[in-house]
């Protein structure tokens, strides 16, 4: 079953639903394994690794995308460069102002997805020529402002799209795993939906299986939003983007103590190191979103697209209420 909008005609797939690119868990097998089943896979290449993203376009044939922390490229435009060269499916920017790299991804006939949270981003997404814009609410995982729920956000989005750009595509983002989900986004004036959680206990995520077991005995309730683990891991973040993970013993200790955890970095780093190889997540982060507590299984990426546009197109043609 299909689910045709304008993002599936613009792009060329089957089915409105794209993978976050997550960063060390949006690996080629992931991303290609989304692509596969009718999706748009995108690479987790936001810190701009340039050895670990040439290993994986070259390990795919079948298109796709790449994303990018946008101030990250500063200095590493030849990596976007190289991207550019493999004719990916899409190159998504996300926090920092894309203008500095629009013209280049444009002139290269790539399309542009640029995430937003709120409308003044959204509005400059607009400006540089953005293809799509992809509206995060405070819902997902990982970094995000935090400032807006989805459920408010997308419409507002695509309310001015429709009114200022009306080829410009929208993407829900946060919260989102489900049917019921991708058929509220659509409801919403959505074109399609960014998936970051329900992928990530996808069966071919690039993450240890105890991390996802330890995720699904999750609830939306234990995800926080935090910057503990940016200071350990020496993330250079702003201080208005937090990253929601699962609330453990380690953001016990240390979320609203920042300024001691800089002075402890070294000793709370080695804590932290010693806790990933040990797949001990009452230490290491698990970076998930509030959806992770509609999640009990552990699926092919295949799998979860395929239920995900069956259950929303079930949904969407229902009698009315």
């Amino acid at each position: 079953m299909n689910l045709e909008t304008r993002l599936t005609r613009r792009l060329g797939i089957e089915h409105p639903v794209v993978l976050a690119p997550m960063d060390d868990v949006a690996d080629a097998r992931l991303a290609g394994a989304v692509g596969a089943a009718g999706g748009l896979g995108l690479l987790g290449g936001g810190y701009v690794d340039e050895a670990w993203i040439s290993r994986q376009f070259e390990q795919v044939s079948a298109p796709l995308g790449c994303g990018f922390i946008t101030w990250n490229l500063a200095g590493k435009e030849h990596v976007l460069d190289y991207v550019l060269d493999q004719r990916p499916a899409a190159i998504f920017l996300s926090f920092g102002d894309p203008a500095p790299y629009a013209p280049r991804i444009r002139a290269a006939d790539v399309p542009l997805i640029c995430q937003v949270h709120n409308l003044e981003q959204a509005a400059r997404a607009i400006e540089v020529g953005a293809d799509v814009i992809a509206a995060q609410g405070g819902e997902a995982g990982g970094h995000g402002a935090g400032q807006r729920s989805t459920f408010t956000l997308v419409p507002e989005i695509a309310d001015m799209a429709a009114g200022t750009a009306p080829d410009v595509l929208v993407l829900a983002a946060g919260g989102v795993t489900d049917g019921r989900g991708l058929a509220a986004a659509l409801a919403l004036g959505a074109d399609g939906v960014l998936v970051g959680t329900r992928f990530w206990a996808a069966q071919e995520a690039a993450i240890p299986a105890a991390a996802q077991r330890r995720g699904l005995l999750a609830s939306g309730d234990d995800t926080i939003r935090q910057h503990v683990y940016d200071i350990v891991r020496e993330k250079k973040w702003p201080s208005g983007y937090g990253g929601r993970v699962l609330h453990n013993d380690f953001v016990d200790k240390w979320h609203g103590h920042e300024a001691e955890l800089t002075r402890h970095r070294a000793e709370a780093h080695a804590d932290y190191e010693a806790a990933v190889n040990a797949e001990d997540y009452a230490t290491a982060n698990l970076i998930i979103g509030e959806g992770i507590g509609r999640i009990r299984r552990i699926e092919s990426a295949a799998d979860i697209v395929h239920s995900m546009v069956a259950e929303a197109a079930t949904i969407l043609q229902r009698p009315q209420l």
